[in-house]
């Protein structure tokens, strides 16, 4: 069979103009293709979106046009994209093919007629009659659910044990399909142990959802997944004939810093085999100029005549102290740019840090802190040293009294008791 692979679709107020145009023109290639099934492998919404929202609108109109071409499988995406139940009004499109949205793990037929057939349970015990190719479907775990069950120490490591057994007991059906000749495919939304993200950063730690060993353990020839915005592709031979995984990536390039193409994947999926080609879509281009100090305007005219900045997508980062931060003139470095589609400044200010007395958090007493800080302050410390003293020494009754009684009489002029009954002495507490 001959399959588009669409991911990452991420609709949204922001990112439509991005999004349609990217989407469409991959419709476009698929029905020129001429495709016999399309699956879009989750995050079709950036967020939350309302029904009466322009990116909602264009979506259905969409998928509505690929389905019009061929049978749609719509998989349930990351839950911040696809709040649940958003989904479920494209599977009321009513286009020529029906559109069938995957939000719990099952397994999926598409039959001859071209008619989509869940299961009943999380999967086949036999291969339905009819079958022209068997999908097996793990959406978005919720790993609240998961954490609220195990305990969020352990929900990490409890969703990799889970997936991994799940993904095995799929194996025995799609071993039945692919000896009736009935392609397998596995599509699921995660992240793979040392996949790499748009941005080049090797995926590595606890809390990834599946390993490539445990994605071919369920013996499906075609692994399509989405959430990576990245392409890439792992193979295999083994018992089950040749098996490829691969991230078709974004739809289109909503981040700066995204370096390859972007598009969808072109699969032809066979019962023994499985290739996959990814179709580049009109992505927008995107150019990151960055400066240590401050934007050197002379080098940045370079850069914009060396890159050729004309429709494309430029942000210039810098780095400054916070007393130049108003020496960068952001008008000048707007205007070198006037050509690009969208000009994004972003400036990142050092603020200037003093260290009030270096070195005392070392010193062992607080006494030699005090020393410390006179030394630094130019002061005499020997006050501060003798209230220290007494603090150690005394209660704070006795001081009180101390204080009171007089003792701490200075020379300064006496005052006129308010009564007439004489004078009272001045006191003042010298070091607090």
């Amino acid at each position: 069979m001959r399959i588009a692979h669409f991911s990452d679709l991420h609709y949204g107020a922001e990112t439509l103009e991005e999004a349609d145009r990217c989407f469409g023109a991959a419709i476009d290639r698929a029905i020129a293709e001429d495709v016999e099934a399309a699956v879009i492998s989750g995050d079709a919404t950036d967020h939350g979106l309302d029904l009466h929202e322009p990116a909602t609108r264009r979506l259905c109109a969409q998928v509505r046009r690929l389905a019009d071409h061929c049978p749609v499988l719509m998989l349930q995406g990351t839950f911040s994209h696809e709040p649940p139940g958003t989904l479920a009004v494209f599977a009321l499109l009513g286009a020529r093919h029906p559109v069938h949205v995957a939000d719990r793990i099952e397994q999926v037929a598409l039959t001859a007629g071209g008619e989509w057939l869940p299961s009943a349970g999380w999967r086949f015990e036999a291969v339905p009659p009819g079958a022209r190719a068997l999908l097996t479907c793990v959406p978005t775990i919720n790993k609240a659910v998961v954490a609220a069950t195990v305990g969020a120490a352990e929900a990490a490591q409890a969703i990799g044990e889970h997936l991994a057994l799940l993904l095995r007991g799929f194996a025995p059906t799609n071993r039945l399909a692919r000896a009736r000749g009935v392609p397998t495919i596995a599509v699921s939304h995660g992240t793979v142990f040392g996949s790499m993200s748009e941005h080049g950063v090797p995926m590595a730690g606890f809390d990834h959802e599946f390993t490539t060993g445990v994605l071919f353990s369920a013996e499906t020839q075609a692994v399509m997944l989405g959430h990576i915005h990245r392409h890439q592709c792992w193979e295999q031979d083994s018992g089950a004939g040749r098996q490829c995984i691969a991230y078709a990536g974004s739809i289109g390039r909503f981040h700066y810093g995204e370096p390859g193409d972007k598009g969808f994947l072109l699969w032809e999926v066979a019962p023994e085999d499985a290739v996959c080609a990814l179709i580049p879509t009109p992505a927008r281009r995107t150019i990151d100029i960055v400066f240590e100090g401050r934007p050197d305007l002379e080098a940045l005219r370079e850069a914009a005549a060396s890159h050729g900045i004309e429709g494309a997508h430029v942000r210039v980062r810098w780095t400054v102290a916070d007393e130049d931060r108003h020496a960068v003139d952001r008008a000048a470095i707007a205007r070198l740019l006037a050509g690009a589609a969208q000009t994004k400044l972003e400036g990142r200010i050092v603020p200037i840090v003093c260290a009030r007395a270096p070195g005392i958090s070392q010193l062992a007493s607080l006494a030699d802190k005090v020393r410390r800080w006179a030394e630094l302050a130019a002061v005499d410390p020997a006050c501060v040293l003798e209230c220290l003293d007494a603090l150690a020494e005394r209660a704070p009754t006795e001081i009180a009294e101390h204080v009171l009684s007089g003792s701490a009489v200075t020379n300064e002029p006496a005052l006129l008791d308010p009564e007439g009954q004489g004078e009272v002495p001045a006191l003042e507490v010298e070091c607090v």
